[in-house]
């Protein structure tokens, strides 16, 4: 028998490469020789790169970057087993989790540390980067990151501007003279999950801002400001990215890596699964077992379970679903492509515990399903 396992993490409990091997030993416990195929996965969003890293017998590289606050700050992307693909997570170097809530604020936050990151991951050789930009601390459109690439955003006396949203009303003239030239030779791809344009009420100031630390007042300005800056995009570089969706995902940054990148937008899970080489692991499987944290109604939204289900069932392979935690809603999923959904707890335990033990759990379940799959 041959079961491919390819489970997201399980946040704060257990990693993708984790929850695959407590699979695998649940299911060898039944069938001792089986063959088993971890594929580590995620959705574009936190622990992204260590799955692709994982599941590609990659490696992590650590940098110093500079922080959402101008701070310098420890980051991490990944080079993948081909050695010619990077990996970044953007919140690595901008992500909201490195600022603390009275340092918050998105007039002055900034995504040169992303940039940082991508001229590092160029110093590697890479000629493909896959860039997950949720859980960002900005909203400067990616002005940081451009800046930190070679470009210069310049106001009307010729001098660069200073980090933030709040500084963009001021651009006048975008120079692109030195610009990493490696970036012509390198293809961009995005995972990003949301729809939202770049502007307006459903934009990035608008639905994202508050979070990040601005008030009301400061919404409108980030608002008008990126505005400014997708005009001055339009008439210098003949890019119109203002109403693209998810132009307005981490506070514009699709918006900058559209423009200035050649980027291309796409569902985070896809891009794994593409990554992964999904599809071609999953043929003459007879099981599909994936699983997160939590499964729910939003698990259709391109979380990672409803994309494994997706390529699995391209061959008709049965899949099962494992999850700590299953909730409403879930009943849309049976018509997706999971043919089943486990909860791993063996009972009422705490929040602590469960994290705790959830190696543990997933391998009783994965053990337990396995006993079940066998019954002639």
């Amino acid at each position: 028998m041959k079961f491919v396992l390819a489970p997201d993490s399980f946040k704060e409990s257990m990693t993708a490469k984790e929850a695959a091997e407590a699979m695998e030993a649940g299911i060898k416990k039944v069938i001792p020789d089986v063959e088993c195929v971890k594929v580590p996965m995620a959705d574009g969003g936190e622990g992204t790169v260590q799955s692709l890293v994982d599941a590609t017998n990659g490696e992590i590289i650590e940098v110093e970057v500079t922080g959402p606050r101008g701070k310098k700050t420890k980051a991490f992307f990944g080079i993948l087993g081909d050695k010619s693909t990077a990996v970044i997570e953007m919140a690595s170097a901008s992500g909201i989790q490195l600022v603390t809530k009275e340092e918050r604020n998105p007039l002055y936050t900034t995504t040169y540390g992303t940039g940082e990151l991508i001229r590092a991951a160029l110093d590697r050789g890479v000629k493909r980067i896959f860039i997950g930009i949720g859980g960002s601390a900005t909203n400067d459109g990616g002005a940081g990151m451009v800046q930190a690439l070679g470009a210069r955003l310049l106001d009307e006396d010729g001098n660069e501007l200073p980090f933030g949203g709040g500084a963009l009303d001021k651009l006048h003239k975008i120079d692109l003279t030195n610009m990493d030239s490696r970036l012509k030779d390198v293809v961009v791809e995005v995972a990003c999950d949301v729809t939202n344009p770049l502007t307006g009420e459903n934009g990035a100031s608008h639905v994202f801002g508050p979070q990040k630390g601005a008030t009301p007042e400061m919404v409108e300005q980030l608002d008008r400001n990126l505005a400014h800056y997708a005009e001055v995009i339009r008439q210098q570089l003949n890019k119109d990215v203002e109403k693209v969706p998810g132009a307005g995902a981490a506070g514009g940054l699709g918006a900058g890596l559209m423009a200035f990148l050649n980027a291309e937008l796409k569902r985070g899970v896809e891009l794994v699964i593409k990554y992964t080489d999904l599809e071609e692991k999953v043929k003459g499987a007879d099981f599909v077992f994936t699983g997160e944290g939590s499964v729910d109604s939003q698990t259709v939204f391109g979380k990672t379970p409803f994309g494994v289900a997706s390529a699995a069932k391209k061959f008709n392979i049965p899949v099962i679903a494992f999850a700590g935690r299953i909730g409403d809603g879930v009943e849309v999923l049976y018509d997706k492509g999971i043919d089943s959904i486990v909860g791993i707890l063996p009972g009422a335990v705490s929040l602590e515990e469960a994290l705790q033990k959830g190696k543990e759990n997933l391998e009783r379940a994965a053990e337990n399903i396995a006993r079940i799959l066998v019954i002639k």
